[in-house]
């Protein structure tokens, strides 16, 4: 009998794999959550919305993107039963499943129905924690089959790059005086190109490398180091969690805060956030050269004081150089945090396996639902729109000081074995 082809996941390279998560997580990341950022100034400008509602259409977005981790976390259960694990062919299927709603959803804000825009934004964070978390979980288990672990440090440049092309795409749109609704258009037509490129490359095994897999799996369990104790992980989350509120002000607000402090008429305020982009995908791929030897508590606490630094020069330096220099040093430790946060909760609880990830994904989450009500709320109770925003961008830098201190104490509380 004559033997059936190999699957394309079978035949992908190590390389094409680790491409493929880039640019899923480019679309899911660098369109799914982060297009709004640089969009808003256009909404404002176009009258569509107001800061307030432009808040509230972030803070369902991180609402999506929390219910997408919840909901990543139970399907398992949903799915097969207590005791099943995110197999690589439900992970495969999530990303699938997850690039097309990228797309349907950024379309559907070309709708003129502002009432439903915030029902898109937070379908729109449930499908990029969704492609994250499988993306993530899929490609590392691939690259792990190869033999190619290394390469998983290019899958993170993904929303860097995303985020670049997306801010460079709109600061273009703005010369040319687009409206935001045809932003939308074009970032779903991208959302549906990247889902095409990697939609081959992102299928489920063969029943054989899948039984193969699940066995090697079952067996390795066995021998899996004990936990560390549970104070040390509840810190850990709780300081991932912190992250989530540190970086989101700057994130969802950058472009309307440096267009209200530079002069009428500056192309500056639309290339500090492609400048944050940049700086994302750099950091990636630095990370990926630091030894795992390395205690990655340490590292995770220098990574949230270089982004409350980033965000102190904003508030000290509020000019072209001190944005420029602010947006690249707060994107250089964004994917490295998750990186090494992600491993350090590999590390503290290997049983867990994707549960523990996905609870810190969604406690991440939450701080990211904080961020814009917050922002609204100081707005509402400040002199002025500057001030309001330099009381939000205090707090967020106080939030990653506050989580730098804790891995500090994690590290003099318990020594690395």
């Amino acid at each position: 009998m004559a033997q059936s082809p190999p699957s394309p996941a079978r035949a992908a390279s190590p390389l094409l794999i680790a491409l493929a998560g880039m640019a899923a997580l480019a679309s899911a990341m660098g369109i799914g959550r982060f297009a709004f950022t640089p969009l808003l100034p256009m909404m404002l400008h176009d009258g569509v919305v107001d800061i307030a509602q432009g808040s509230w259409l972030a803070t369902a977005n991180y609402f999506g993107y929390l219910s997408g981790a919840l909901l990543y976390m139970a399907l398992p259960r949903l799915l097969h039963g207590p005791g099943a694990s995110h197999g690589l062919a439900l992970n495969a299927a999530l990303v699938r499943g997850g690039l097309v709603a990228t797309a349907l959803v950024t379309a559907a804000l070309l709708l003129p129905w502002p009432g439903s825009w915030a029902f898109w934004r937070l379908l729109a964070g449930v499908a990029s924690a969704l492609v994250f978390l499988g993306t993530v979980n899929w490609c590392l288990g691939r690259l792990a089959q190869l033999k190619a672990p290394a390469l998983g440090g290019l899958i993170f440049c993904g929303p860097g790059l995303g985020i670049v092309l997306t801010g460079l795409a709109a600061s273009a749109m703005v010369a040319a005086h687009w409206t935001a609704a045809a932003g939308w258009g074009l970032f779903a037509l991208l959302a549906c190109l990247l889902c095409a490129l990697v939609w081959r490359v992102f299928v489920p095994l063969a029943p054989a490398d899948g039984a193969g897999a699940g066995a090697t799996t079952a067996a390795a369990a066995a021998h899996l180091p004990a936990p560390t104790p549970l104070l040390e992980r509840s810190l850990l989350a709780l300081a991932y969690g912190l992250a989530g509120l540190g970086y989101i002000v700057t994130a969802t607000f950058l472009p309307v805060i440096a267009r209200a402090a530079l002069p009428p008429g500056s192309v500056w305020p639309d290339l500090f956030w492609p400048l944050f982009g940049l700086g994302v995908a750099l950091g990636a791929v630095l990370s990926t050269r630091i030894s795992p030897a390395r205690d990655r508590r340490v590292l995770l606490a220098l990574a949230y004081v270089l982004q409350a630094l980033a965000i102190a020069l904003g508030l000290l330096w509020p000019g072209r150089l001190g944005f420029a220099l602010g947006s690249l040093l707060l994107g250089i430790p964004f994917t490295a945090i998750t990186f090494f946060a992600l491993a350090e909760a590999r590390h503290q609880w290997p049983q867990a396996g994707a549960g523990f990830t996905g609870l810190l994904t969604a406690l991440y989450g939450i701080g990211q639902i904080a961020g814009p009500p917050m922002v609204a709320a100081l707005l509402a109770r400040a002199p002025s729109q500057a001030q309001g925003f330099d009381w939000a961008l205090g707090t967020a830098a106080g939030a990653l000081v506050l989580g730098a201190l804790v891995y500090v104490a994690m590290v003099l509380r318990w020594r690395r074995r």
